[in-house]
């Protein structure tokens, strides 16, 4: 194995890089005089940095994740909802919207709104005619009330 390890994610107060040059492990830093110091150390110190580093990576993924999750609000969490739940006046607008065709519903003669509700809830199409209503199945919604005009 020889060089450095440059793709392992480091923390920016890492002082150190390790490498290995010619079978010989080295450790490179930056001292208080900002010079780059190469010195070799032996095999075992050099497992021991190793093993720190991927510990300290280790660390740094767990953070990662921690901030990821702790980042979570509302809204993050509403942009990645599979549905999205309709906004207040929306729902404020259909539910005036309902109340004021449950009313004009509600002014229709007895059959009319009979058949208006078995036509649209219970799926019956204009040629189609349910059991209760009878007739022939000529006319449409707005006959004119009679038993067999639909």
């Amino acid at each position: 194995m020889d060089g450095t390890h440059p793709k392992r994610k480091k923390d920016k107060y890492n002082p150190y890089v390790l490498s290995i040059e010619n079978d010989r492990c080295c450790i490179s830093f930056t001292d208080g005089q900002g010079q780059t110091q190469k010195v070799e150390i032996s095999e075992s110190l050099y497992e021991a940095f190793d093993e720190f580093e991927l510990e300290d990576i280790s660390h740094l993924n767990q953070v990662s994740r921690y901030q990821e999750q702790s980042e979570l609000t509302e809204v993050s969490l509403h942009s990645r909802a599979v549905e999205v739940p309709e906004p207040l006046e929306e729902q404020v607008y259909r539910k005036l919207l309902c109340e004021k065709l449950h009313k004009a519903i509600g002014k229709l003669p007895e059959v009319q709104r009979r058949r208006l509700v078995l036509y649209y809830f219970g799926g019956y199409t204009n040629a189609q005619h349910p059991p209760e209503m009878g007739g022939s199945g000529s006319g449409g919604i707005h006959g004119g009330g009679k038993a067999g005009s639909v």
